[in-house]
């Protein structure tokens, strides 16, 4: 009975990873399933333990089955190394938690070594956004997210990702290498079951993405997305994962005491990330993602 539950478990797991793509949305369940695909790699050690009571040779070899899949999935996520070299714009992204009474020690933190910084969840007048008006000469809020820069900021507009409001932005930041076109979005929530408005909020944003002319785009935010999940593709391409391209590991971000996920990303076109990581954020149940990009 146990080798049996063993090939059985085995199959299904090698199947949910391989084949995670071709499972229908499920009303939105299946997303959340593949948010949390790196972690599926936990069931193999289980499942070769399974095999060694049952003592069954076939139990094994279907155990280790999984465990190649997911390799082929992830390996290179942990070995792979960051590709260095010169860089021109350090950047970070974090969502600083609207009832975060320490966000400005947490922007503080995360923001001294940067070039540009994204906030979302802003309270207007609160302690992150005074905190990075003093550290960044130019900044532009737009409700609950905002842009900060060192360099100049122009062509400034506030964005609605169809929720009504605008929770998102786009600017335009002049560097020494020229200028950039910078999106900060905070997407709509995904829970189990019920990723639709999630969906139609990435459906805009990749709209925005599409009818944007500019030689090089930077989109900042927490787009409540798992680079996982299948919604990205909506994204990943036209644009790139920093923390795909040049972290190390997988980035998760969420939630902050043990993240298993990352819904908080840098994304870009035009440009080339040289380092990516993820930096603890003070109060807040995000942690902050941040790269280097070579322009």
């Amino acid at each position: 009975m146990l080798s049996r539950f063993v090939v059985v478990v085995s199959a299904i797991v090698a199947v949910a990873l391989a084949g995670h793509q071709l499972i229908p949305a499920l009303g939105g369940f299946t997303p959340v399933l593949e948010s949390l695909l790196p972690w599926m790699g936990l069931a193999v050690p289980l499942l070769l333990t399974g095999a060694a009571l049952a003592r069954s040779t076939a139990a094994a070899v279907a155990a280790l089955v999984p465990g190649v899949v997911w390799a082929a999935m992830f390996g290179s996520t942990l070995f792979r190394s960051p590709p260095g070299g010169a860089s021109d714009l350090a950047v970070g992204t974090v969502n600083v938690g609207v009832r975060n009474s320490a966000s400005g020690e947490a922007v503080r933190v995360i923001a001294k070594d940067l070039d540009v910084l994204a906030a979302q969840e802003l309270t207007r007048g609160g302690p992150a956004a005074k905190q990075l008006n003093k550290m960044f000469k130019y900044h532009y809020p737009v409700s609950t997210v905002g842009l900060w820069s060192r360099y100049p900021i122009s062509e400034t507009k506030p964005l609605d990702i169809g929720l009504g409001w605008p929770r998102a932005l786009r600017a335009v930041i002049t560097t020494p290498k020229g200028k950039l076109t910078v999106y900060v979005m905070h997407l709509a929530s995904a829970r189990p079951g019920e990723t639709t408005s999630r969906d139609s909020s990435l459906a805009h944003a990749r709209k925005l993405i599409d009818a944007d002319p500019s030689k090089r785009i930077l989109l900042l935010g927490d787009l409540n997305t798992a680079t996982t999940d299948r919604g990205m593709r909506g994204l990943t391409p036209p644009l790139t994962d920093a923390q795909n391209a040049a972290g190390d590991g997988f980035g998760f971000t969420w939630p902050s005491e043990f993240p298993i996920t990352r819904p908080d990303h840098i994304l870009y076109k035009g440009m080339t990330a040289t380092k990516a990581g993820v930096a603890p954020a003070a109060g807040s149940d995000h942690r902050a993602a941040i790269a280097s990009l070579r322009l």
